[in-house]
């Protein structure tokens, strides 16, 4: 365990609130473990459990006939007339996500000094939570191939009261609930059905309880078990309209628990197993060894984030990250929540936020070699392409696709936005989601048609929107909007705010660049030649709004107008060294708002970009140092750990890769932003967009790095010592050495 990074986490007490508990999940299902030896709780989560909330009926407002009007009047320099481009509606929220239910088994109570042995922890490389307490033991994982929760309590002669608990903080007080209970060869099979207030909607929970010796007993609303060997518990849910089919349910259940050899029942080993073979392989592509101290290492979770300067930390923290993101990456991408939550009121209603936190939380899917997460993103966008037509024809009168700043999963409408926050004008969205997409076919090869479909459909929103120019005969993005921030004496609806410009840019090239030698091809380049250059301002930063007279704000936690810095690399150090100067005055002219972890992280994205290594350390510091985590090294959106969010354990290992390497589909740059606090360490398995596996090992003495392509390419190898050509041979390890940089 002392020999590298420890690949899970450990705490030597119960967790006394849920945000404590361990994670566990295959992005379908998730699992949030208490680990109570007196009250074992699980609380099921699922990627489809949103409650309905009227948002499901709301459409795009229809504003198409408005637009030259307000376009008109922005254009003569009415800085507030995009205040009226609504159609008054109030602000709705997208539905919310939250918890099914708690699966909860329950025993005597055991004095707190009888167990001296307590220990929970979550082992990353397995997904596996494991409780133990003296001779008891319970282990819960979330099956990625047969997607079940699994859990088994084992030791002594066990009795426990095992029931499914809808009884979760903000559960609606007229949820309308009913409770099964059914014998069944294997013990019993316990159902949940909810019924959303005012809904014909609903979820249901099915659990079948397979005990080992002793004896099954009614005991309202769950079972009583007595004597057992063991208890295996298998959980589902499924959200649903109408009445649910329990018996299909617990069926299909019971067919998964006797898919055994010859007919014999799947043991807890049996199914651990089989999921195992996939989450591993996914786990361990990549690792990060910061060279830490031993003894930090084994330290609990709890103990190591009161270290904030530990490498031990950042290793653990790094690990979580990728483990957490690929658990909640499946069905769809992470949430703001990732996968779980244990209260029904989720801050922001638990959606996916598409103006910073969703990309920032997936920026490390190509990077750190999970493509899973990729794939669910991609999902997520091409199950919306109807929806996203439907918010270019409604506001903007266009072909194409706009995409929402908020979503809950199921639809991709434009309905959330208000006068503060007016979403609705927003048009970088698509390209902002659809960049990741194309770093994956950059990263692994190939290119998938679905992408470059969407791509196109893109540029054809701008062919269609991109009409009105100014005295120069630039291209004007009007109306324009830089979430979620506002210029100085002026309304939020402005003009050719610096992200719309570097978003309309990069979505024509890359629609020309899959759709090679078409007159489309030629017309969306030419169209990008015609946008405006960014803007620098009096103070020598990079403008957050093009447009001369719109000064900018300075204090606020959104970065969009670096976004062609990061995800981008439009303006580079190595490429646009003006800019990028521009930019890097920008960055440090930026508040931090509200202390919102995304904002720390993106800061430390672009600064790590920009190759400002001591600024990346202070940003990334700001989370470590803020008390940001919980003990389940999930995070908080504040400091103080208020508000659960999962944007800054899902960015930080982002973070880390982008100071240690950068890549684009010709260029290379190693350790461009180093903290000092760490001197040596390795990086494995991180993949480039020139489509090579990297191993980095770095120390004071020498940095070391093998590069194993699978293109032929030539790339731009830059490092502190200087610039120079690899010709890389697919299949062919290329080996870097040299003295320390």
């Amino acid at each position: 365990m002392t020999g590298g990074p420890v690949h899970g986490t450990w705490e030597p007490r119960p967790a006394a609130r849920w945000e404590d508990g361990f994670l566990s999940g295959n992005g379908h299902h998730g699992a949030l473990v208490f680990g109570d030896p007196d009250d074992d709780r699980v609380v099921v989560t699922h990627h489809t459990l949103v409650r309905p909330n009227g948002a499901e009926h709301a459409r795009p407002p229809e504003l198409a006939a408005r637009l030259a009007d307000v376009q008109d009047r922005l254009l003569a320099g009415d800085l507030t007339a995009a205040e009226d481009f609504t159609d008054g509606r109030p602000l709705q929220w997208v539905q919310p996500f939250h918890p099914g239910f708690q699966t909860r088994l329950r025993r005597p109570p055991t004095a707190a000094e009888d167990r001296p042995r307590y220990r929970r922890a979550v082992d990353f490389a397995t997904g596996e939570v494991t409780t133990a307490d003296g001779d008891r033991t319970s282990r819960v994982f979330v099956s990625r191939a047969d997607d079940v929760i699994v859990q088994q309590v084992t030791g002594g002669r066990l009795t426990l009261d095992v029931s499914l608990d809808h009884r979760l903080p903000g559960a609606p007080a007229d949820l309308r609930v009913a409770h099964g209970a059914l014998s069944t060869p294997e013990g019993a099979a316990l159902t949940l059905h909810a019924r959303y207030p005012g809904s014909d909607r609903s979820y249901t929970g099915v659990a079948l309880l397979a005990v080992t010796g002793g004896r099954t007993l009614p005991a309202g609303p769950g079972v009583r078990v007595e004597d057992a060997e063991s208890v295996l518990l298998l959980t589902r849910v499924r959200r649903h309209t109408g009445e649910p089919d329990v018996t299909e349910e617990t069926r299909a259940l019971r067919a998964l628990l006797a898919d055994g050899p010859h007919g014999t029942h799947l043991t807890y080993r049996t199914l651990l197993d089989r999921h195992t073979r996939l989450h591993r392989t996914a786990y361990e592509r990549v690792t990060l060894d910061l060279a830490a101290d031993p003894a930090e290492r084994v330290l609990p979770g709890s103990e190591l984030l009161r270290r904030p300067g530990s490498p031990a930390l950042l290793e653990r923290l790094f690990a979580a990250g990728r483990y957490h993101l690929l658990s909640a990456g499946g069905l769809l991408p992470p949430r703001l929540t990732g996968l779980w939550t244990g209260d029904w009121d989720t801050a922001w209603s638990g959606a996916f936020t598409t103006n910073a936190n969703l990309n920032l939380q997936t920026a490390s899917a190509a990077a750190a070699d999970l493509p899973e997460v990729t794939a669910a993103l991609a999902d997520l966008v091409h199950g919306q392409l109807d929806d996203w037509r439907e918010n270019a024809r409604a506001v903007f009168g266009a072909r194409g696709v706009v995409a929402p700043s908020h979503t809950d999963g199921e639809s991709g409408l434009t309905y959330h936005f208000s006068r503060e926050y007016p979403l609705h004008l927003w048009t970088a969205g698509a390209d902002w989601l659809l960049k990741p997409l194309v770093d994956h076919e950059e990263t692994h090869g190939g290119h998938d048609p679905r992408t470059a479909a969407a791509l196109a459909e893109v540029a054809r929103f701008y062919e269609d929107f991109l009409t009105r120019t100014d005295a120069d005969g630039r291209l004007v993005v009007v109306p324009s909007y830089s979430p979620e921030n506002r210029p100085a004496g002026a309304s939020w609806g402005t003009l050719d705010a610096a992200m719309d410009l570097s978003a309309a840019r990069h979505a024509l090239r890359a629609a020309a660049d899959h759709h090679p030698d078409t007159p489309e091809a030629d017309r969306w380049r030419a169209l990008a030649a015609r946008l405006p250059p960014h803007r620098v301002n009096a103070d020598g930063a990079l403008a957050e709004w093009a447009r001369p007279g719109l000064d900018d704000t300075y204090d606020h936690r959104h970065l969009s107008h670096l976004y062609a810095v990061w995800p981008l690399d439009e303006i580079t150090p190595h490429d646009t060294p003006h800019l990028a100067a521009a930019a890097h005055r920008a960055l440090r002219l930026r508040g931090a708002e509200n202390d919102s972890a995304h904002g720390h992280l993106h800061h430390a994205l672009i600064a790590a970009r920009l190759g400002d290594a001591d600024r990346a350390a202070h940003a990334l510091a700001q989370v470590l140092e803020g008390d940001y985590f919980h003990a389940s090294l999930m995070s908080a959106h504040y400091p103080n750990r208020h508000v659960y969010n999962a944007d800054a354990a899902h960015t930080l290992p982002a973070v880390l890769i982008e100071t240690l390497v950068q890549s684009t589909p010709d260029r290379l740059v190693l350790l461009p932003a180093l903290p000092t606090a760490l001197p040596r360490g390795r990086l494995l398995g991180v993949r480039t967009r020139f489509g090579a596996v990297l191993d980095l090992a770095w120390s004071p003495e020498e940095t070391h790095a093998v590069l194993r392509p699978t293109r032929t390419r030539r790339v731009e190898l830059r490092t502190s010592s200087g610039t120079s050509v690899l010709d890389l041979v697919a299949g062919e390890d290329h080996v870097l050495h040299t003295k320390a940089w």
